[in-house]
């Protein structure tokens, strides 16, 4: 296997639409030793120790391409890769097999602040990362009173970064970052620790660099986020692809992935290789009801409502393990239950027998839309779905009261004195 970077390229004609970057097989691993050595003189004295070591597989055959001008959201727990993948976009690290190719000039905003000195002041400061940034220090004069103005920090010029906050050295950093012009931009959760305010005015400036044609690649734990500005997003977990696709279903993957959030889980394996649910059972079709039996897309408060599902069976399945979980808009589950919560035998299906599944229940949600995600399990752990539909269907509770709260549960109150 090989391994190929090429790290700048001249931006190409518009006709062409060559990618800003393609990554194509790329793979890096790291080896971490057994035994380690903090000093010449141990390495010298203790020779034969053991040279062993585990390899860590950072990044696994990871293929895309980004487009110029597209924002693009790259998601995963911690650990998965994600920042590997930026370092080695950046050149920071060198990659093992594959290609990788950048077509246009960077400015990675991963280690904020590299080069800055503790002991001295932030006017200093901007200077001199201004320059190693790449401007000249007649454009790092000119741009200085609006690197300051943008970071809110006039009151704090003359004091030392030793006696800043680390949201205020963040402020000064990303201030000072964007007035690169670079054609590409790699963001890697550099906002963390930014207060909403100046959040927002990050937010309102990546808007900016998109509406100018530049390409952002986004590193975020923040789905909010992929969802609001992100053309495109990738979920990386062990460092390899899950999925690409849109933002919305990339969240809705890196939640379960990260969260389990419904009853039943693909297993691990299936689930990085995307497979879908086809076996022996599928679930065909999805929907709440009525009281009174007919399909609804909406429901007032209070109306007890019926979540349904219709399961084919493609070969004899014992005993499966029926579940229902219910998510508000934003993905947070409501309500999630299974036939194995002390229902009781759900009996024995042959090949080519459907069921219909009927899960009622009080309907003391508040306003707004909930999705459904039907799933089958066989029975034993019940870890792994034989069927699972993301969201097949959907209803809107209407008519409640809007109190902040998922549910309006009964209540009463008791007041007493003494």
């Amino acid at each position: 296997m090989t391994a190929t970077v090429r790290p700048y390229s001249p931006t190409p004609s518009p006709a062409a639409r060559e990618p800003s970057v393609r990554i194509s097989g790329v793979s890096k691993a790291f080896r971490l030793p057994h035994q380690r050595y903090s000093t010449l003189k141990e390495r010298v004295l203790h020779p034969f120790r053991s040279t062993r070591y585990d390899v860590l597989q950072a990044l696994d055959n990871i293929n895309v391409d980004i487009e110029p001008g597209e924002f693009f959201g790259i998601v995963g727990r911690n650990g998965s890769g994600k920042s590997s993948l930026l370092k080695c976009i950046a050149g920071i690290y060198s990659i093992d097999a594959g290609e990788l190719t950048v077509r246009g000039r960077l400015s990675p905003f991963i280690e904020l602040g590299v080069g800055f000195s503790m002991e001295l002041t932030a006017r200093d400061n901007v200077m001199i990362n201004a320059i190693m940034l790449g401007l000249s220090r007649k454009q790092a004069r000119e741009r200085f009173d609006e690197i300051i103005a943008f970071a809110e920090l006039e009151d704090f010029l003359d004091l030392k970064l030793k006696n800043y906050s680390s949201g205020m050295g963040v402020r000064l950093a990303f201030s000072v970052a964007i007035q690169v012009e670079a054609e590409i931009l790699l963001i890697d959760e550099v906002l963390a620790v930014g207060d909403a305010s100046f959040q927002q005015k990050c937010y309102d400036e990546f808007q900016r660099l998109k509406r100018a044609g530049r390409t952002i690649l986004f590193v975020t734990h923040d789905m909010g986020a992929i969802e609001r500005f992100c053309d495109r997003a990738m979920l990386i977990e062990k460092g390899r692809t899950v999925m690409i696709g849109a933002p919305g279903e990339v969240a809705r993957r890196y939640n379960a992935l990260n969260f389990g959030t419904t009853v039943h889980q693909l297993s691990e394996d299936r689930l990085l290789a995307g497979e879908g649910m086809t076996g022996p059972v599928a679930i065909v079709d999805g929907w709440f009801e009525s009281r009174d039996g007919v399909r609804v897309a909406a429901l007032a408060s209070n109306e007890e409502c019926c979540a349904c599902m219709e399961v084919r069976f493609n070969e004899r399945i014992d005993e499966p393990i029926f579940g229902f979980t219910l998510r508000n808009e934003v993905g947070s589950t409501v309500f999630a239950t299974t036939t194995d919560h002390g229902h009781g035998d759900t009996g024995t299906f042959e090949e080519g027998q459907t069921a219909i599944v009927r899960l009622s229940f009080e309907n003391y949600l508040t306003p707004s839309r909930y999705n459904l995600t039907p799933s089958v399990a066989r029975q034993g752990a019940g870890a792994d779905a034989l069927d699972l539909r993301e969201d097949i269907a959907s209803v809107v509770v209407h008519g409640g009261r809007f109190t902040g709260g998922i549910v309006e549960l009964p209540h009463t109150f008791r007041i007493s004195t003494r």
